[in-house]
Formats: C-alpha cells, sequence, structure tokens
C-alpha cells in the first residue's frame, strides 16, 4: 500500500459512494488507475464497501460495550459463539481485565437485559461479564488514515 492508496482510502471513508471518476478527478490520475487499486484494495481485503447504519435511527436506542471474561480454553469458542449474535456487532478478543470486548445494539434496556439473561450470562465458558451502556456517541468512525 503506498500513498496514493491511502488517498483514495480517505476520500473513501469521507464517501463511500463517490465514483471512480471523481476520485480520478480530486488526485490527478486516470479513472482505470483508481478502478484497479479499489478492486485490489477490496480483493486483499485492505478495505470493504459497506453502509454503516446509525444505531438510533433504525430503532437500535440502548448501544453497550460489554466485557466478558471467559474461561481460558474457551476464549475462541466463546468468541465464536458472540460473533453469532444478532445484536453483536462488534467482538475483539483483548488483554487485561477482559478477555472479550462486544458491542451490541438493542432496541431498549429491556432487550438488552434479556441478552444479558439469556444469551451471556447462560452462555459455556462465559466465567463473567461487565456491562457499560453508552450515554452519548462523540465519534463514531472506522478507519485508520486521517
Amino acid at each position: 500500500m503506498d500513498r496514493l492508496d491511502e488517498k483514495i482510502i480517505q476520500i473513501l471513508r469521507d464517501n463511500g459512494r463517490i465514483s471512480n471518476a471523481e476520485i480520478a478527478r480530486d488526485l490527478n490520475v486516470s479513472e482505470g488507475t483508481i478502478r484497479r487499486r479499489i478492486r485490489k484494495l477490496i480483493q486483499n481485503e485492505t478495505v470493504r464497501i459497506m453502509a454503516i447504519p446509525d444505531p438510533q435511527k433504525i430503532g437500535y436506542n440502548t448501544v453497550a460495550l460489554i466485557g466478558i471474561e471467559s474461561d481460558p480454553d474457551k476464549i475462541d469458542d466463546v468468541a465464536n459463539y458472540l460473533s453469532n449474535l444478532r445484536e453483536t456487532q462488534y467482538v475483539a478478543l483483548t488483554t487485561g481485565s477482559f478477555d472479550i470486548f462486544i458491542w451490541v445494539a438493542v432496541s431498549s434496556t429491556e432487550e438488552l437485559g434479556k441478552l444479558l439473561r439469556t444469551s451471556i450470562a447462560t452462555a459455556p465458558g462465559i466465567k463473567r461479564s461487565e456491562t457499560f451502556v453508552n450515554l452519548a456517541i462523540r465519534k463514531r468512525g472506522f478507519g485508520l488514515l486521517g
């Protein structure tokens, strides 16, 4: 990946629907170059072009970060289980007090409680969890450049 790829990614972060022609004009290169670069970035799984909805605008009014402590020999199994939950948006294996952090979005605090009691507390390999409910989100971004 070079500086041109970084510039392409930055432009796509700001507007994932921008045309290849517009990117080419902005960067003073051919449209074919942009098309090939984007295709390669996608094929190499360097980037994914996708829609990322705002949870609140689609009815998910309760968003929480949940720290999971797992049996050491079950971390991968627990992470895979949590990844398959419909409510789970993000799953990360971590260092520190928790083995896994998940970010969930649900319609209400009642739904969060139900998720915690029925899907998380009862899952094999989970020793304990701690839930942090988001009060406000000040930044929502997924890119590293810029």
